[in-house]
């Protein structure tokens, strides 16, 4: 009787280990983002209806079952709190919510800089103002930054004079974090835009594109000698 033929090539990878593998990046993808459902550990926890109500601190089982009966997932939104804070809610619109909170929060940090000199004319102060004015319309935050050269010095009351007309050319659109006042060579204030809907263009006709460029790499005199 001959003997069975066995290969000479390397034996093939067990299907039980690649499937193993598949499962465990399967778990690995799982685990982003907050637990939720009965990945949920804390035998106890504060429970938010959908509707934002405090329903106060319950076993989890129990707050698993007001879960099934809003049709919704239980997601652990505060895990470090004591007891952890979860909030009843469809799961993709909680995935949903928080992209747009972060990426609110992330254009609203940006800070535009707009440049002025103490003799600015009336034409370009003009110019940067509607600059400033379109910046603050988007939701940015302006600094509005004047240098003074040496000689400029001598007569200080003239750049805080040009700060106060561009405060006031913005005030209707933005508030005013600081009172300008001189600083070295410089006066720099912060100006806030309003909330959305009380927002609104005097100085443009329109609002022009959000990523226009500021005077962050403009040498407004600073490094000028004289």
């Amino acid at each position: 009787m001959p003997p069975p033929y066995r290969p000479n090539g390397p034996r093939p990878s067990s299907s039980s280990s690649s499937s193993g593998q598949q499962r465990g990046n399967f778990r690995s993808r799982e685990d982003k983002g907050p637990k939720r459902n009965d990945r949920i550990r804390a035998t106890e926890i504060r429970v938010i209806s959908p509707k934002g109500e405090m329903l106060g601190v319950m076993q989890t089982a129990k707050a698993l079952e007001l879960a099934r009966e809003f049709g919704v997932d239980l997601i652990e939104i505060a895990a470090t709190a004591t007891p952890p804070v979860c909030k009843l809610m469809e799961y993709g619109k909680y995935l949903y919510e928080e992209a747009k909170k972060h990426k609110h929060q992330k254009t609203a940090t940006k800070v535009k800089e707009i440049k002025l000199r103490p003799r600015i004319d009336v034409h370009d102060l003009f110019i940067k103002v509607r600059r400033a004015e379109n910046f603050l319309y988007h939701g940015h935050k302006v600094k509005l930054l004047l240098q003074y050269r040496y000689r400029e010095l001598e007569h200080p009351e003239i750049g805080l004079e040009t700060m106060k007309r561009a405060i006031e050319a913005l005030i209707h659109i933005a508030t005013r974090d600081n009172e300008p006042k001189r600083s070295g060579r410089a006066i720099v204030v912060g100006m806030t835009p309003l909330q959305a809907n009380r927002r609104k263009l005097i100085h443009n006709a329109e609002p022009a594109a959000d990523d226009l460029e500021d005077d962050s790499e403009v040498d407004n005199g600073e490094n000028d000698p004289e």
